[in-house]
């Protein structure tokens, strides 16, 4: 996943929000839910508006400190939860007319710049990684799976086609010494083939340790279902995602919402299913190129949204099936 703050300690910059604000339409009132608060860019904008209603979660605990000087501000009308977005269904929500929801799936300069997170290839010490709520860390995947884990773990999450020569050489190494940050980064690049300019040889093994050990793909899924449930009729679900396999997730779950399957002339009919979402795009939105000029991480956002037509909870997808490869590489970490 990329950053969506700029090298810049004070300036904060909340990827497409104008486009995300044209798409939730606060100014019409109602509860919103801002999935990924972070430094609490979209809640901020949404809550200009006044009459409207924002409950922020983030299992970052750090975004606590900045959520309470919106709270100061605003505290009949804002609250915040560190909590992981796929537990929206733990939440008491029964009679909030809930009418936006905002997921933003990149990390905040801030969080990559965290030495204490490790997230960056240019940290030095214990590899982490962990963004909060977490069961294990990037210093328990890399010491202590299997070489075929971890080649899958890099292939599927980071498309790294160099990933089986890389999680020989981790295991290879770690016979040795424990691994850590720097040392994993010598590991891929001694590793890599061949040296691509525009990209650092250890981003792609960096993400797919990000992605494991924080259970992206299954907080995505599960964080997206439970949200269409709870969206009230004409309630809006948007997301901005950073990376390809974010994207083909969220692109799957919203046109299996919102289309009906093609069937072929010289098959049976058969009854199709009532859909339950529109959605009034099918191409993503992105950034413009001012916003790319005064964010380049910007660079690599997609915006989609689908609208819900109806007031029912129940929702039907194949979403959990279609990507249940991925699922079954997420449960390597049950075994730390």
């Amino acid at each position: 996943m990329e950053a969506t703050i700029v090298s810049d300690d004070l300036k904060h910059y909340p990827v497409l929000l104008k486009e995300i604000i044209s798409v939730i339409t606060p100014q019409h009132g109602g509860t919103f839910i801002d999935c990924t608060f972070g430094q609490g860019g979209y809640s901020k904008e949404i809550l200009k508006y006044k009459n409207t209603k924002v409950l922020s979660l983030d299992r970052d605990a750090e975004s606590k400190k900045k959520a309470q000087q919106i709270e100061k501000k605003y505290p009949e009308r804002f609250h915040f939860k560190n909590l992981r977005f796929s537990k929206l269904n733990n939440l008491k929500l029964k009679n909030e007319n809930i009418k936006g929801i905002v997921f933003d799936l990149g990390y905040s300069f801030v969080q990559i710049k965290d030495p204490n997170k490790g997230l960056s290839f240019n940290s030095s010490g214990e590899l982490n990684m962990m963004m909060g709520l977490n069961e294990f860390s990037a210093n328990d995947v890399i010491n202590k799976l299997e070489k075929k884990e971890l080649e899958k773990i890099i292939k599927n999450f980071g498309d790294e086609s160099d990933a089986k020569k890389i999680s020989r050489n981790i295991v290879k190494f770690r016979e040795k010494k424990k691994i850590n940050t720097q040392d994993l980064v010598s590991i891929i690049e001694r590793s890599k083939r061949k040296k691509n300019s525009k990209i650092h040889s250890a981003t792609k093994t960096f993400q797919a340790l990000r992605i494991f050990v924080n259970k992206e793909i299954s907080e995505l899924i599960y964080g997206l279902i439970n949200s269409v449930k709870i969206l009230k009729k004409d309630g809006v679900l948007a997301v901005v995602t950073f990376h390809s396999l974010e994207d083909k997730i969220v692109k799957y779950f919203f046109k299996d919402l919102s289309e009906n399957k093609s069937i072929s002339r010289y098959e049976p009919k058969i009854e199709q299913k009532k859909l339950s979402f529109l959605m009034p795009q099918k191409k993503p939105i992105i950034p413009s190129d001012k916003e790319i000029r005064e964010n380049q991480p910007s660079r690599s956002a997609k915006l989609r949204y689908i609208i819900k037509n109806n007031d029912s909870y129940e929702i039907e997808t194949d979403v959990v099936k279609k990507f249940s490869n991925f699922l079954e590489i997420e449960n390597y970490g049950s075994k730390l």
